[in-house]
């Protein structure tokens, strides 16, 4: 690949090349004396060793942010996670934001739109979850378990996201993990599209070499400018696909909070309920616009009984009139069409 690339999908292993790209053709440059072992497996994948976590399959390089994404070979990133540790290695977590790994027995039923479900580490008696609600974490059931809290390297362009959502949990690293690296330097090199290599072998001081000719790169080398174009193009949309869908999740399981407390409801057999308000009834209820402080009447606290988020200032709830119990409007009008007593103490209005 040529190392002046921004950023490079590695198909170096596909080429016939050692695994190492751009920068890291050989160790005679800038390679594994750095502590990149970059390398082709057995299946002609890209793969990075971490001496302190295994094996990684390599999905991107971007030379010019100094940045490597990898992936799990088994698909199953979170589970590596739980133990990962770049020590020994010249890479380093970019942007971080601290999750809370648990356990939950199939047969409890929990609020799973604060809760992100992970698939490949649960089985058939219990389910595996992560969140970034740090209040819902401390309000779950006594047979739920925290398994591991701890900082989750994630890519910048989903912090705002992340944050926006107050605790919701996203997927950006999900499928794979953004590392950077600092030393050694080679952007000088990237920018006038040279090699990078060391001045010597004592030290990580760094100095730009030109590429020798070499028909059969001069030959690849509009194959590979159009397959980065390319990959540049594709990995923009995948984004900003991710974060559209990421939005409608978290606005949809809100709008749904609602149905599924009532699917969660115990009721008995042979008796069908349908004692809901209609919309007039309920509009007639008191909304109130919650100011900086979120403060409400009564012993209404800063937690949305229902969906068990908190509320945000400038935010809009409907209170019940009997008992001045207060709730997320979108929360409480779900609820009311299906019941006509208060969610939290069951009074209904005479």
């Amino acid at each position: 690949m040529a190392s002046g690339s921004a950023a490079v999908v590695l198909r170096c292993c596909f080429f016939g090349g050692s695994g190492c790209v751009g920068q890291f053709r050989s160790s005679a440059d800038v390679g594994s004396d750095a502590g990149f072992n970059l390398h082709c497996n057995n299946l002609d994948k890209t793969v990075l060793e971490l001496p302190m976590s295994g094996t990684f399959l390599v999905d991107e390089i971007n030379y010019q942010k100094q940045q490597i994404s990898i992936s799990d070979p088994e698909n199953c990133m979170v589970k590596r996670l739980l133990t990962f540790n770049t020590s020994g290695s010249p890479f380093s977590y970019g942007f971080s934001f601290y999750y809370t790994f648990l356990t939950c027995p199939n047969e409890v039923v929990i609020p799973v739109w604060s809760l992100m479900s992970i698939p490949c580490l649960s089985n058939s008696t219990s389910s595996f979850f992560a969140t970034s609600n740090l209040t819902f974490s401390k309000l779950l059931p006594p047979s739920c378990q925290i398994v591991k809290g701890l900082y989750v390297p994630v890519d910048v362009i989903y912090k705002d996201v992340i944050t926006e959502e107050k605790g919701f949990s996203t997927v950006p690293w999900l499928g794979n993990v953004l590392l950077e690296w600092s030393s050694p330097n080679c952007r000088g090199c990237e920018k006038e599209s040279l090699r990078c290599g060391f001045k010597n072998k004592a030290s990580l001081e760094v100095k730009c070499l030109a590429d020798p000719p070499d028909e059969t790169k001069s030959r690849l080398r509009p194959l590979i400018i159009t397959l980065c174009i390319i990959g540049g193009i594709t990995a923009t949309c995948i984004a900003a696909i991710r974060i559209y869908n990421s939005e409608r999740f978290v606005n949809q399981r809100r709008q749904n909070a609602a149905i599924t407390a009532r699917n969660t409801t115990q009721q008995p057999r042979g008796v069908v309920v349908t004692t809901g308000l209609d919309q007039s009834t309920i509009e007639s209820y008191k909304k109130v616009e919650l100011g900086e402080s979120r403060r409400l009447p009564g012993t209404n606290g800063i937690i949305c009984p229902i969906c068990l988020s908190e509320y945000a200032s400038k935010e809009t709830v409907r209170c019940m009139p009997e008992c001045d119990h207060c709730f997320h409007v979108q929360c409480i009008d779900e609820w009311l069409k299906i019941h006509s007593s208060c969610p939290v103490c069951r009074n209904s209005r005479s």
